[in-house]
């Protein structure tokens, strides 16, 4: 099997386009906006990072829901298995978040719940760079990972910002009902409407 993605260099993960590169790059702007909010005093600037936080993590989840993981499932043998755990990470984290946005800012329970979510965040990026994404990478070629990081990018673009627990983690359901609850998450994001404590200031 491949070495895990965090190490190898664009040219091996195939190229600037592919969704290997992608993924890791998004993955590395969620552990630089996590470690920031962690040493944030100021309560405005930590609301405002963890919005930026979730809609990365959600628009982030689904494109791998919706592209990527239906194509680790049909080209790597274990991909029904190892998919399977990385969607019950995304739920648990959804499921967190959802519970973050009704408590109040600076609420103690709320910044246990954030670091909780903080630490299964950190976790699926790592299941999904050391086991998940380099058994993709043996399975396909270059122009596969290519046309996938396209077709990622595409969906991500429109996808969900927010947490919907009750959404279902797969296609055909989960594409079905991304474009209304990304316009409706959206039409929150531009109103200022967020966690509970991200109107405040606004």
């Amino acid at each position: 099997m491949s070495k895990t993605i965090k190490d190898q260099t664009v040219e091996e993960l195939g190229g600037g386009s592919s969704v290997l590169v992608r993924q890791r790059r998004e993955h590395q702007e969620m552990d630089r906006l996590m470690d920031q909010y962690l040493t944030l005093d100021d309560l405005h600037q930590r609301e405002h990072v963890l919005k930026q936080v979730a809609q990365l993590v959600f628009s982030h989840a689904f494109a791998e829901e919706t592209v990527l993981w239906p194509a680790v499932r049909a080209s790597v043998p274990d991909g029904e298995e190892l998919t399977a755990r990385v969607e019950e990470e995304h739920q648990q984290i959804n499921d967190l978040v959802a519970d973050i946005e009704r408590l109040p800012a600076g609420d103690p329970e709320r910044e246990d719940k954030v670091r909780r979510a903080f630490a299964l965040i950190r976790q699926d990026i790592r299941d999904e760079e050391d086991l998940l994404l380099p058994r993709l990478q043996d399975a396909v070629d270059t122009a596969r990972l290519r046309k996938l990081g396209m077709t990622w990018a595409a969906v991500r673009q429109t996808a969900p910002t927010h947490p919907h627990p009750v959404i279902p983690r797969r296609p055909p359901g989960n594409a079905l009902l991304g474009l209304p609850l990304s316009v409706y998450d959206r039409v929150r994001d531009a109103l200022g409407i967020g966690s509970s404590g991200s109107r405040r200031g606004r």
